[in-house]
């Protein structure tokens, strides 16, 4: 398969973005569906009820039985930096779940992952997640038990936590993500051997908040920014824009002076924030995927109308508010990326302890599909009830500050995801990358990746692949801070 990039198509003639902008003048309709329904929740109190919704996606001839938290897909919260989340999750499923808020450096307690920071909520039960998030910026929210299967159907939300930067005269969010469903609107194999036991398993159905390729409307000649999130279960994409130069500014959330873009290489569960200025009226921003056979577009933004007022100069985003790294006293771990061996046994361990005090040292058969295939420093994560839970991969003292080295022995890529933390990715053998912050990094095969990060949130928390069927075959483990 050709992997094209920005750079390789405009020297190849920029065909591709020729017949992307082609005719911008004569502009068909522009649908503004191809936004999301946004809610300013302000610390306002707001109950997610996740259950059993038919919707039609498109080109099905017939409606999905999606799994969804509200009455449309991927509802959209908004609060300023320094209120906070009063929600209750209602189980309305046929099985348990949870909610993990992605990205945010909450509280261990309401981290959302059964049997590790809580007990799983059973159907008809519900749960209150309150907490004040401490950062700026692009989150999400999803299940995390049978994960493949409750986020392959939608359950999934986004967070966005409003800094004080001015500057922008429109704010888009777009989801990216994936469906695996037949013709008529069915839902096919979540989880496959194949895919499995390699890159995953990829959806029949490309769609962007919801749809296969939407224009959405923009101002014209205005300053705006774009958050990208891409909470796909597998699908790797190399994003780049066409019809106007976009800086990146943000990367999973986290403000920083930002950087032009060619091309940005952005897994499952990654976030990237652009800012770009749109052209003059009837102009196109073509948003393009060109980790493929051809490069595809995933969404176009149509700049409408005239100019608004001039905000002066370009907005400059707040930086996450971390504990400064000690790197002369790092504490230095490796974790191996591998295929699994054997699972083996874990006789007498000692049960978890979950932040109310209960204590757990037995997993919920609920939490398993299939056989273990990948692991983390040798330990798979267990698939089978009634087995304990593996020991923990670290052990830090709160403060510490921990360079961790993830080394890849696969031919498949794994974007790791950090629970509680964010961490500064300082090197990588293969795919290069200026220095930055993040929750969850992409290590290609046989890379090996550094990242640092201060243990300075209390609790157990998760390590794990992405690709949610390595996830749910084994490459999840966690670690405690004290």
């Amino acid at each position: 398969m050709t992997h094209y990039n920005r750079r390789a198509v405009l020297a190849g003639g920029g065909a591709f973005l020729a017949a992307q902008l082609t005719g911008c003048a004569q502009t068909s309709m522009v649908h503004n569906a191809g936004r999301l329904r946004e809610t300013r929740i302000g610390g306002m109190p707001i109950t997610l009820t996740a259950q059993e919704r038919p919707l039609t996606l498109p080109g099905a001839s017939g409606s999905t039985p999606l799994w969804l938290y509200g009455e449309g897909l991927f509802p959209v919260y908004r609060l300023h930096l320094g209120e906070s989340i009063d929600a209750t999750l209602v189980n309305r499923l046929k099985e348990h779940t949870s909610v993990h808020w992605h990205g945010v450096r909450g509280p261990n307690a309401m981290d959302g992952v059964p049997y590790v920071t809580q007990m799983p909520v059973q159907p008809g039960e519900s749960f209150a997640y309150r907490f004040t998030p401490p950062d700026p910026g692009t989150f999400f929210f999803h299940p995390h038990c049978n994960t493949v299967e409750q986020l392959g159907r939608g359950l999934v939300g986004i967070l966005i936590v409003d800094d004080e930067a001015g500057g922008f005269d429109d704010d888009v969010v777009f989801v990216l993500k994936d469906w695996r469903v037949d013709d008529n609107g069915g839902f096919l194999p979540f989880i496959t051997a194949e895919g499995a036991g390699r890159g995953g398993t990829f959806g029949t159905l490309r769609t962007v908040n919801g749809q296969a390729a939407p224009e959405v409307a923009v101002p014209a000649n205005a300053n705006i920014r774009v958050r990208l999130l891409n909470v796909d279960a597998t699908r790797v994409s190399e994003i780049g824009v066409q019809g106007a130069e976009a800086r990146v500014i943000a990367i999973d959330g986290n403000g920083f002076d930002g950087f032009v873009l060619d091309t940005w290489r952005f897994g499952p569960a990654m976030r990237l924030d652009l800012e770009l200025r749109t052209p003059s009226e009837g102009g196109k921003v073509v948003l393009t995927d060109y980790f493929a056979q051809e490069p595809v577009t995933l969404a176009t933004l149509v700049a409408t109308g005239s100019a608004p007022p001039s905000r002066g100069t370009a907005a400059v985003l707040t930086p996450p508010r971390l504990a400064a790294a000690d790197m002369a006293k790092a504490e230095m771990h490796e974790l191996k990326l591998s295929a699994s061996a054997k699972a083996s046994e874990y006789p007498n361990l000692p049960p978890i302890v979950l932040p109310d005090g209960r204590k757990i040292d037995l997993l919920d058969s609920l939490c398993s599909t299939t056989r273990t295939l990948w692991a983390i420093d040798g330990t798979p994560w267990p698939q089978n009830g009634h087995q304990h839970l593996p020991p923990p991969l670290m052990t830090l003292a709160r403060g510490t500050t921990v360079r961790l080295r993830l080394t890849n022995t696969t031919p498949h890529v794994h974007p790791m995801h950090v629970h509680g933390h964010t961490f500064k990715v300082l090197s990588a053998s293969k795919l290069k990358r200026p220095e930055h912050w993040a929750d969850t990094v992409l290590v290609l095969p046989e890379e090996r990746v550094e990242i640092a990060f201060v243990a300075d949130n209390p609790g157990n928390w998760m390590i794990h692949c992405h690709i949610i069927e390595h996830q749910d075959t084994g490459m999840m483990g966690w670690f405690r801070v004290v």
